[in-house]
């Protein structure tokens, strides 16, 4: 079993910049491949960015490339999802998700675990 955790999201105006958070317990983080996905209010969800164990390779949706970093702190148990040059379209609930599989995926069917969501809104 995973546990996961997200904070960090809010309202910011169009062009500014918010840091999301995952906080994961319960299966050895540190081994774990993580993603980030969001869900619009009448769209399906969507792959953000996704990242390895190690944090070597990272994958990110066309969306947000260039504007979005993930990362990771093994020691805390924490992944974090760097959002700058926001924008409206960015509006959408943030869910980290984590995958029992032994490699690095964009699709939603191969994570296993999914945290509450934290809500971002992007103001014009």
């Amino acid at each position: 079993q995973v546990q996961l955790v997200e904070s960090g999201g809010g309202l910011v105006q169009a062009g500014g910049s918010l840091r999301l958070s995952c906080v994961a317990s319960g299966r050895t983080f540190s081994r774990t491949a993580m993603g980030w996905f969001r869900q619009a209010p009448g769209k399906e969800r969507e792959f953000v960015a996704a990242i390895s164990w190690s944090g070597g390779r990272t994958y990110y949706g066309d969306s947000v490339k260039g504007r979005f970093t993930i990362s990771r702190d093994n020691a805390k148990n924490t992944v974090y999802l760097q959002m700058n040059s926001l924008k409206p379209e960015d509006t959408a609930v943030y869910y980290c998700a984590a995958t029992m599989g032994l490699l690095v995926y964009t699709e939603i069917t191969q994570y296993d675990y999914w945290g509450q969501g934290t809500q971002v809104t992007v103001s014009s």
